[in-house]
């Protein structure tokens, strides 16, 4: 890993199974960097993604995502890794019968965290990066479509992470949401930690430019453009 970079893949191929999703990967993406992810379902996008917060294991080629060297990354390693990485689904799995608090405290207590005081400090800390520090004790279901995300994203900020890896975090919101969350990571990335967004919605993209990865063909395009 050079300097400021964050994710680094050289000559990977990906595999799902026995089957060959991506051949021949190269990508890298720097500190504090805003980078979409697209390509067609099927495309590869999910794989790629998996292979960077350790869920697909590279057997060629060159990986290392937060410092960790992904082709001889162990089991007991995997949740190491992950602290290191922020990850926000469309879906936001929030746990249903708990608070906010709790569900922000579940995740630090299965991430190593001890102290008490710290972690309601820190809770503090990533809500009010959100903009959701009031709504501390409310349940999930009392929160919009856009609140709920937002505490996804803050739940992705806990650990202090080098990149957040979005995976359609606007995939279930309207437009305006849509647009308030994108506000948001782009905001975090400014802040020096970097994001990787998969997304379907070239809106989005036009609306907010970026460093473009595609997905096509068995390949990934470092530097793509949208048409």
């Amino acid at each position: 890993m050079i300097g400021n970079t964050v994710i680094q893949l050289q000559n990977v191929d990906i595999y799902q199974q026995k089957n060959l999703v991506l051949s021949n990967v190269n990508l890298h993406i720097d500190k504090g960097e805003f980078v979409y992810l697209i390509g067609q379902t099927g495309s590869g996008k999910s794989s790629l993604l998996k292979v960077i917060y350790g869920d697909l294991h590279i057997s060629s080629g060159e990986g290392h995502a937060g410092g960790y060297d992904l082709k001889k990354l162990a089991e007991k390693d995997v949740p190491f890794l992950r602290r290191k990485l922020g990850i926000v689904f469309q879906d936001f799995q929030l746990l249903t019968d708990r608070s906010i608090e709790d569900n922000m405290r579940f995740v630090m207590k299965a991430t190593g965290w001890k102290d008490k005081n710290l972690i309601a400090e820190r809770i503090r800390d990533v809500l009010e990066k959100v903009g959701l520090r009031s709504k501390i004790k409310k349940m999930p279901h009392e929160l919009s479509g856009g609140e709920q995300q937002r505490v996804v994203v803050a739940r992705a900020l806990l650990n202090d992470p080098e990149i957040i890896l979005a995976d359609e975090p606007t995939g279930n919101l309207d437009p305006e949401t849509s647009e308030e969350i994108m506000l948001l990571l782009k905001e975090i990335s400014r802040s020096g930690t970097a994001v990787l967004m998969a997304t379907h919605d070239y809106h989005i993209i036009r609306t907010f430019p970026s460093r473009i990865i595609k997905c096509e063909n068995g390949r990934v395009l470092e530097d793509a453009k949208i048409v």
